[in-house]
């Protein structure tokens, strides 16, 4: 079959691999839609993936076409949105329900072959079905909506919060969204790029900006996320959370990023800083809040690219060109 290929450090191709077979308790999905991701640009600069080469891609949906020998579950023809995660429910995080922080974390895309694809592999445990009405070819969503759904439990967000969110890329507007639907009393966006900050007026935020000065909240907002991974947008919005705030370090920055904080300021105004780490028993969720249009597909997938062009398509995502791109098998 044909597939994406992330061979060494900074060089993706497409090529054929093996057909994948599944295990007793594994399907084959044929997939309709992959989506990329900044997990995918880490891959490609060496991090995360504990080996080389690897096909890519975490986030993606399509139809089942094999089973494994004691698969019950799901049957040929079921159209699933796959959760990536691997765990190996044995070590002391899994144990105590922190399954994301398992010290054998491993995820199909990252550490073991990926969407980007025509066939994938899943445990069955990790497909979850579409209801008639959800396009296969939209639910590779499902999995990064699944991520900003766990950002909102560790956020634990009150009533009237002000927010003020740091980029307006895929997961900037899904935070959004889900903010939106928390009870904000407001939701701010700080970008540097025109275009997606016109995607998030056309979501309704209330005030958008390419610099938190230029917005009117002097006291600083209740919770600031920050969906860059980028040094100097985290620096500003950890300087920007008011008093009894938190700030959520949602966005992947590279394994050299550091900030600098305030002790005494995190101390003497009681603000809490806190990360979300990819998904916990948050997929499920996210597919029933997928499939009541708690996002619109069409703003959100921006470019659908022939699987052909995946390097070219991961040169796009990081030049920063659109919002979701997904790959097309």
């Amino acid at each position: 079959m044909k597939a994406a290929v992330i061979e060494s450090v900074g060089r993706a191709v497409v090529t054929e691999v093996p057909d994948p077979t599944p295990g007793p308790r594994e399907v084959v999905v044929e997939v309709a839609a992959c989506g990329l991701c900044g997990t995918d640009l880490h891959i490609l600069q060496g991090e995360f993936a504990p080996k080389l080469p690897i096909v890519p891609g975490h986030e993606f949906a399509g139809e089942v076409v094999g089973v494994g020998a004691q698969v019950t579950e799901v049957a040929v023809g079921d159209r699933v949105a796959v959760d990536p995660s691997l765990y190996c429910y044995e070590c002391r995080y899994c144990r105590t329900g922190h399954n994301n922080l398992c010290e054998r974390w491993a995820a199909i895309g990252v550490t073991t072959a990926g969407g980007a694809a025509r066939y994938a592999v899943a445990p069955v445990a990790n497909c979850v079905r579409l209801p008639e009405h959800v396009r296969t070819e939209d639910a590779a969503l499902v999995e990064p909506l699944s991520c900003a759904v766990r950002g909102y439990d560790v956020l634990q967000s009150r009533l009237g919060a002000h927010v003020l969110i740091y980029g307006s890329g895929t997961m900037g507007l899904m935070m959004l969204e889900l903010a939106k639907r928390t009870g904000a009393a407001s939701v701010d966006v700080v970008d540097l790029n025109p275009a997606r900050l016109e995607t998030a007026r056309r979501l309704g935020v209330s005030a958008s900006a390419a610099s938190a000065d230029e917005l009117d909240r002097p006291q600083g907002w209740d919770v600031v996320v920050d969906a860059t991974g980028n040094a100097a947008a985290i620096q500003d919005g950890l300087d920007r959370v008011a008093k009894a705030g938190t700030f959520l370090q949602f966005g992947v920055a590279d394994y050299a990023t550091r900030v600098t904080i305030d002790p005494y300021r995190i101390y003497n105004q009681e603000i809490t800083i806190t990360g979300s780490m990819a998904v916990l028993h948050s997929f499920e969720r996210a597919a029933e809040l997928f499939a009541n249009g708690v996002l619109d597909p069409e703003v959100f997938i921006s470019d659908r690219i022939p699987l052909e062009r995946y390097p070219e398509a991961l040169e796009q995502f990081a030049a920063g060109v659109g919002r979701k791109i997904v790959v097309v098998p």
